[in-house]
């Protein structure tokens, strides 16, 4: 049997599943109807025709609403998502619970999670951590690319305000997250923030869409001692797809598209559909990274933190371009395919799709 076709085999046993998809940001501003094939990368047409069966609905808050708009973007968002799940009369399940989870699977539903990208949607406010539970949201990723007053994130520039890593407010978000059952993402996250976290949980974390810093020397990507770490916890790396995380060359040749007429031309007033004719631009001009350079990343973090801890987490819609046969929702058999021809086991394989993911998802949210 062909590997794409025992890939397909086994995503119909084991649905891949997406620990962090930005779509709703494109249903929102654009009017994306993610129930159809949309100019975005992520829909649930391509998510199925692809193998996969569940994914993160992501609310990321640009820090343009900041300081008094976070947390009613937060809320539009997770408004979008809410009417998504409504109108695909049940073809897509909103999951709370490790009950919800396993009644998608009898179902066939698409097992949809909201999440929360950035702690700065909480506006240091720890009831909104409780009002977003209760509007369903059972994902956080601590912080994104802007230090906050309460953890600093992986990119420069904290001042002497900062944390190096959790402050005592940050550590009392990690235990009510604990105590409400909401996965813990840290994605985004500082070194000393990461390690602190670890210390201060007691339930398996994910870092949902990141790389291997043994791999490309970029500040988003895990080292190998975060991925041992995460591994003794228990947790989960989603390995992303965007070619800028995973090799040095493709964030070059991105740059040299940055620095082209074409694209320092391109201009809309609106910022999100501005992201899309970029992404489109980029896409189609941009060297492409093959899908090889995706695989050794994951064959890193299985070598390193071992094949129960990792998984995968695209940021499609996120990102201005995939890798090549995975630039859109319908690669995620082509990454099973590779592991395939690459020899890993079935069982492996499986878990890298979902199986993974799905552990930590029945475990946290009890």
């Amino acid at each position: 049997m062909q590997a794409l076709e025992r890939a397909r085999r086994l995503a119909a046993e084991q649905p891949a599943f997406d620990a962090h998809t930005d779509a709703l940001q494109r249903a929102l501003d654009l009017g994306h109807d993610l129930l159809t094939v949309t100019r975005g990368q992520f829909d649930l047409p391509r998510a199925r025709q692809g193998g996969c069966g569940g994914a993160v609905l992501v609310c990321w808050v640009d820090p343009v609403f900041l300081p008094a708009g976070a947390a009613r973007r937060a809320r539009d968002l997770i408004a979008a998502g809410h009417d998504l799940i409504q109108r695909s009369a049940g073809a897509i399940r909103l999951i709370r619970t490790a009950a919800d989870l396993a009644a998608a699977r009898r179902q066939g539903s698409f097992a949809a999670l909201l999440g929360i990208e950035g702690g700065h949607a909480l506006e240091e406010r720890l009831e909104r951590l409780e009002e977003f539970h209760g509007l369903g949201v059972r994902v956080l990723t601590l912080v994104w690319n802007n230090h906050l007053s309460w953890i600093r994130s992986c990119q420069p520039g904290a001042g002497p305000e900062i944390p190096g890593g959790l402050s005592d407010f940050g550590r009392q978000v990690v235990r009510r997250m604990d105590e409400l059952g909401m996965v813990i993402d840290l994605s985004h996250a500082g070194e000393q923030s990461f390690f602190d976290t670890l210390s201060a949980t007691r339930n398996p974390v994910i870092a949902s869409h990141s790389g291997c810093r043994a791999l490309h020397d970029h500040p988003r990507n895990l080292s190998d001692e975060q991925l041992r770490a995460l591994a003794r916890n228990g947790g989960v790396l989603g390995l992303v797809f965007h070619p800028g995380f995973l090799d040095a060359e493709a964030r070059a040749e991105e740059a040299r598209v940055r620095e082209s007429a074409a694209y320092r031309s391109l201009a809309h007033p609106n910022e999100t559909e501005l992201f899309v004719l970029q992404g489109e631009l980029m896409q189609s001009v941009a060297r492409p990274l093959p899908l090889s350079r995706l695989l050794d990343h994951i064959e890193h973090a299985l070598a390193v933190a071992g094949p129960e801890h990792v998984g995968l987490g695209s940021d499609f819609d996120g990102i201005l371009r995939g890798p090549r046969s995975a630039e859109d929702a319908k690669g995620y058999v082509q990454v099973a395919a590779g592991l395939l021809e690459r020899g890993h086991a079935e069982q492996v394989v499986r878990a890298v799709l979902g199986g993974n993911f799905e552990r930590v998802l029945l475990r946290v949210l009890r």
